[in-house]
């Protein structure tokens, strides 16, 4: 599975959204200016987001867009789901058709596959990202690392 430039796109904006909550609405000109991301792109992405109540617009001069929810209750797969990003690593869709109608001899690897990455992302809120801990579970097995410039994105560490 790759995210998109729509999912990291919207979970950045988002990010941006909530470092500044509390000051009032936060136009796209704004964020789009902050993050490098065409404003007409947030306007496509906040519509999605608007709808599916993970922000709330305010109309009129002074208006823009904050969270619907606090910080603390709007995970990433909220924001993603929200977007339409698929989180699918089969190549059937998760239809289990995959081979002649019937489901691949991986099928199940990557299914499951799709199930660690949805409750990864389920764990992790954005008042996480903004506190700087990205720790999905602290039950979890598998921990993010922060790794030093230059050092391998796919490490992991195991507890």
């Amino acid at each position: 599975m790759r995210l998109t430039t729509k999912g990291r796109f919207a979970v950045t904006a988002m990010l941006d959204l909530a470092t500044r909550g509390g000051r009032g609405p936060v136009t796209l000109a704004g964020i789009s200016e902050r993050q490098k991301i065409s404003l007409s792109y947030l306007e496509q992405l906040f519509g999605k987001l608007r709808k599916s109540n993970v922000v709330a617009s305010v109309r009129g001069p002074g208006g823009g867009y904050c969270l619907a929810r606090p910080a603390n209750k709007i995970s990433i797969v909220d924001i993603v789901v929200a977007v339409d990003e698929p989180i699918d690593t089969t190549n059937c869709k998760e239809q289990g058709n995959c081979n002649d109608g019937k489901p691949c001899l991986t099928h199940d690897l990557w299914a499951g596959l799709n199930e660690k990455i949805h409750d990864y992302l389920a764990g992790v809120t954005l008042q996480q990202l903004l506190d700087g801990q990205s720790k999905a579970h602290s039950h979890s097995d598998v921990v993010p690392v922060t790794m030093a410039k230059g050092a391998s994105k796919f490490a992991q560490a195991t507890v």
